[in-house]
């Protein structure tokens, strides 16, 4: 029986945050994952650049229900302490947009970092790992094992994995939530919250590109690649970012920030010219001064000419400026300000970056990430009902949770 003081389990941000912060605190740590390597999501985020963090971090960038149990680990922990840790280590960061720091060459950096600390720390990290028992019970997709336990037993938590039985006084789930599959996510953390009796609030995939509707596909679709500045909102949260054209429907920042805010059958507005306050009047001027201008090439002031086109022959907009009535001309700059619609769902987990929902917070301490009702067992991460608007937020709350919950151990 091998014993430990900490086993974490999930080699991600957040788990290995938590161990080398342990680590340094003189306990005996194993980091346990069933991947066969450490941080995948580490490595593919940000199109391989990592963004690490946002300077501009603060509780309501955050999605929860209760949204305000991020703000004590988010005050502890801040962005300018991982910056801190990461040029220690001689990592160069470029903030590509304001307060979205990513490392200047690879997001292997990022990973690379984590594992030194938690090898300076002395904690183990230990791949190809997968946890099948705790406390001799089954835990996995399908089976909770009977009845919830409420405590564990009085030498900790017995863990039962394909290369024998580990115990250890305390134990962190740092094992994410569903998104990306592929990259080895799992229900695995709700499960194991099931097993004691907590909470799990219902999930849905975040930070996710949109599926459209036949009418709304057969148009845009063939402008699969093209993008444009746009404002998008949804259940009340509007975001000016970029939006992606792709073949299976809408992406683009803007529409991965509104995705997360979005309920199912409800409409998604985009502003197609968001830094032109007043369109109407900018087509009454163009319409006074360049009569003959079609408005296909009015809109090619704004958008590619694909784009331009393609919006131009969706809506029935030929012909010049000057057969255009002002009503008529109203109706194009409504559309232009105001289009609505109705998305057909989303791409799920497949493509999601994070898991919304999940482990109620209401069962966790705020400072420390203990269970309430089972000491020793702790939940960081992703696993928890916290959830990050895109730009490096769920990154950040992934270092603060881990480095205050080995704080804690």
């Amino acid at each position: 029986m091998q014993q430990y003081d900490v086993v974490v389990i999930g080699a991600g941000a957040a788990g290995l945050m938590c161990a080398a912060s342990a680590g340094y605190r003189g306990r005996s740590v194993l980091v346990l994952d069933h991947a066969n390597k450490a941080g995948k999501k580490i490595l593919m985020s940000g199109g391989g650049r990592c963004n690490f963090t946002n300077l501009n971090t603060t509780p309501d960038h955050f999605v929860s229900a209760n949204p305000h149990f991020c703000k004590s680990a988010l005050n502890r922990y801040s962005p300018w302490h991982f910056v801190e840790m990461v040029e220690r280590h001689g990592v160069g960061h470029v903030e590509k947009a304001p307060g979205q720091l990513f490392c200047d060459t690879s997001s292997k950096a990022i990973l690379q970092v984590l594992l030194t600390e938690c090898e300076w720390a002395g904690a183990e990290v230990r791949l190809n790992t997968a946890v099948t028992h705790i406390n001799d019970r089954p835990v996995g997709e399908g089976a909770a094992g009977g009845p919830p336990e409420t405590d564990a037993d009085e030498r900790g938590f017995r863990l039962r994995t394909g290369s024998g039985e580990i115990r250890c006084e305390r134990l962190v789930i740092a094992a994410g939530g569903l998104s990306i599959p592929t990259l080895g996510a799992s229900a695995f953390a709700y499960r194991v919250a099931e097993r004691f009796g907590l909470k799990v609030l219902p999930t849905r995939a975040g930070l996710v590109p949109f599926t459209l509707q036949p009418a709304d596909k057969a148009w845009l679709a063939e402008l699969s690649g093209v993008s444009a500045e746009v404002r998008a909102e949804a259940g009340g949260r509007a975001f000016a970012e970029p939006l992606l054209i792709t073949h299976r429907g809408l992406s683009g920042p803007a529409m991965l920030q509104v995705s997360s805010f979005w309920t199912p059958g409800d409409a998604v507005t985009v502003d197609w010219l968001p830094a032109l306050a007043d369109p109407l009047a900018a087509l009454r001027q163009a319409r006074h001064e360049q009569p003959g201008t079609g408005v296909e090439k009015w809109l090619r002031g704004f958008f590619s000419q694909r784009l331009a086109g393609a919006l131009a022959a969706h809506f029935g907009w030929s012909g010049p400026l000057q057969h255009y009535s002002n009503e008529a001309l109203a109706e194009i700059a409504s559309v232009l300000k105001g289009w609505r619609f109705k998305p057909s769902g989303t791409e799920g987990y497949r493509t999601a970056e994070v898991t919304l929902g999940g482990v109620d917070t209401d069962s966790v301490s705020s400072k420390t990430f203990e269970v309430k009702s089972v000491p020793g067992l702790y939940f960081i991460g992703e696993a928890l009902d916290v959830t990050g608007e895109l730009g490096g937020f769920n990154f950040q709350w992934a270092w603060a949770s881990g480095w205050c919950a080995g704080q804690a151990l």
